[in-house]
C-alpha cells in the first residue's frame, strides 16, 4: 500500500516511479478517488454536527416555550437523521473504492534500480564459482534415479512429483542442510500454518490482484504459494518495541501455486511445480537498516550455493521485472551445466513499508510517542526443488550416477552416489 500523503504532495514523482513499472498516470484516479471521499466525509462531519447543535437547541427552544423554534429544529434533525445513514453508506463505498485503487498498485522501484520492461533489463552484480558444460539434463537424471513421474500424473496430475528412496533422502537432506544454515545465520526456525485466510495474503500482496495464481479452498482459506505470507503476518496490527528489531524469521514449508499464467512457461521437468518446498527468511526491521538487512539476507542465501559448491550469480532486477510488493530484488540464478543456462533458485526482495502499511505493523522508537512503519524484506534461502535440480546437474558422472556434496552426507544415511535405477 501506498502512502497517500506522499503521493498527495508529489503525484508528479508517483506517477513517473510507477511508469518505470508499466503503469501510466495512476495518481489521477486515486487523487479523484481521495477527493470523492474527503468530499463525502466533510459532508458527513458538517450534518453530524449540526445534528448535535439542533438537538440541544430544541431543549433550549423547549424551555424558552418557543413551539415554533422547537418544531423547526426537530423536522431539521429528523432530515438529518434520515440523511446520515445514506452519507455513512457513501463514505464506506468511497473509502473502498480509494483502497481498491491503491492496492491495485504495485510498488515504487528504489532510486537505484535499472530501468527495464523484463528480465532483458536484469543486471549482473556478481559471479561465483566456475560453470561447466555438458552432461544429460536434470528430468533426464532423474528419471532414473527415483522420480516417478507417471504415479505423480496419476495422482495429482501435471506438476506434481512423487520421489523414491535415495532421491527423496536427496530431497529432504538439501531442504535441512539449508534450514540448519539459516538458523546457524541468525534466523529464528518457525513452524507456520499452510492455510491462510485472505487478510494475510492481502498484507503480503499477493490478493486481489494474484489470486488466479493460488489455490482456494472451499472454507475461504487459501494455501500458502511461500511462507513469506505467514512469517510477514506474524507482526500484522502490532506495534513493536525498536529495540526488538531486527526481526529474523525462517520456515521450511510446502508452498502451492496454481500459476494459471504460467502454462507452457518452464513446465518440463521439476522446474516448476505445483506443490514445491522452500525455506523462506523473512526480515522486520526498521528503515534506516533495511539496505544493510538486504545484502545481508541475499548474502546468507548466497552461502548455501557456495557451502554445495553450485556456480551462481546475482542479478539485481530491472523495475520492470520486479514482484508486485518489491522495491528492490536481488534474483540469485544457479548454473545448470545439462541445460546449459542458468536458473533462478532465489529472490531477495526489500519491500519497503509496502506491506507493513497493507498489515498495519509498526514499531516505536524508545522516547518517542509516535510511531512508524516497519520495514519487510524476504528471500528464499533457497528453493529445495531446484537446488535438488542444480545438484543433479552439477554432481552427475559419465555413467549417469550422481555424487552426493560433501555437505548432505550427514544426512544422507551412508548413501554417497545416487545410482541408476533402471
Amino acid at each position: 500500500m501506498h502512502d497517500l500523503k506522499a503521493l498527495r504532495a508529489d503525484p508528479a514523482a508517483f506517477d513517473a516511479a510507477l511508469a518505470r513499472r508499466g503503469v501510466a498516470g495512476a495518481s489521477a484516479g486515486v487523487l479523484q478517488a481521495d477527493n470523492d471521499l474527503r468530499g463525502v466525509q466533510t459532508a458527513l462531519q458538517a450534518d453530524l454536527a449540526r445534528r448535535n447543535e439542533a438537538s440541544k437547541a430544541i431543549g433550549a427552544a423547549k424551555a424558552a416555550r418557543d413551539d415554533a423554534a422547537a418544531a423547526s429544529l426537530m423536522a431539521e434533525v429528523a432530515t438529518l437523521k434520515e440523511r446520515i445513514p445514506a452519507q455513512e453508506a457513501a463514505g464506506r463505498a468511497a473509502e473502498c473504492a480509494l483502497q481498491d485503487l491503491l492496492s491495485a498498485l504495485p510498488n515504487l522501484p528504489a532510486d537505484d534500480v535499472p530501468d527495464g520492461a523484463d528480465e532483458h533489463g536484469n543486471v549482473e552484480i556478481k559471479r561465483w564459482g566456475n560453470p561447466q558444460s555438458g552432461g544429460l539434463e536434470h528430468d533426464a537424471l532423474a528419471a532414473r534415479l527415483g522420480w516417478n513421474a507417471e504415479s505423480a500424473t496419476k495422482i495429482a496430475g501435471a506438476r506434481f512429483m512423487v520421489l523414491e528412496g535415495p532421491l527423496a533422502r536427496l530431497h529432504r537432506a538439501l531442504g535441512q542442510h539449508m534450514l540448519n544454515m539459516q538458523v546457524a545465520a541468525g534466523y529464528r526456525e518457525t513452524v507456520v500454518p499452510l492455510l491462510v485466510r485472505a487478510d494475510a495474503l492481502f498484507g503480503t500482496g499477493q490478493l486481489p490482484k494474484f489470486a488466479e495464481d493460488l489455490f482456494r479452498t472451499s472454507d475461504d482459506r487459501w494455501l500458502i504459494p511461500t511462507a513469506e505470507v505467514s512469517l510477514t503476518n506474524l507482526v500484522r496490527e502490532q506495534i513493536l518495541d525498536g529495540e526488538s528489531l531486527p526481526l529474523r524469521l525462517t520456515a521450511l514449508t510446502p508452498c502451492f501455486r496454481s500459476e494459471a499464467g504460467a502454462a507452457g512457461k518452464d513446465t518440463r521437468g521439476l522446474v516448476r511445480q505445483h506443490q514445491f518446498e522452500k525455506v523462506e527468511l523473512v526480515s522486520i526491521v526498521t528503515p534506516d537498516t533495511a539496505a544493510q538487512e538486504h545484502e545481508r539476507m541475499t548474502a546468507c542465501a548466497e552461502a548455501v550455493l557456495e557451502s554445495l559448491d553450485l556456480p551462481y550469480r546475482r542479478m539485481l532486477l530491472c523495475a520492470g521485472d520486479m514482484g508486485f510488493a518489491a522495491r528492490k530484488t536481488y534474483d540469485l540464478e544457479v548454473w545448470l551445466p545439462g541445460a546449459g543456462t542458468w536458473r533462478e533458485i532465489s529472490s531477495c526482495s526489500d519491500c519497503g513499508d509496502f506491506q507493513a502499511r497493507r498489515m498495519d505493523a509498526r514499531f516505536r522508537v524508545k522516547g518517542e510517542k509516535g510511531t512508524q512503519f516497519v520495514h519487510t524484506l524476504n528471500g528464499s534461502g533457497l528453493a529445495v526443488g531446484r537446488a535438488m535440480v542444480a545438484v543433479l546437474e552439477n554432481y552427475q558422472n559419465p555413467d549417469g550416477s550422481v555424487t552426493i556434496p560433501i555437505p548432505l552426507l550427514p544426512y544422507m544415511g551412508g548413501t554417497t552416489r545416487l545410482e541408476l535405477t533402471l
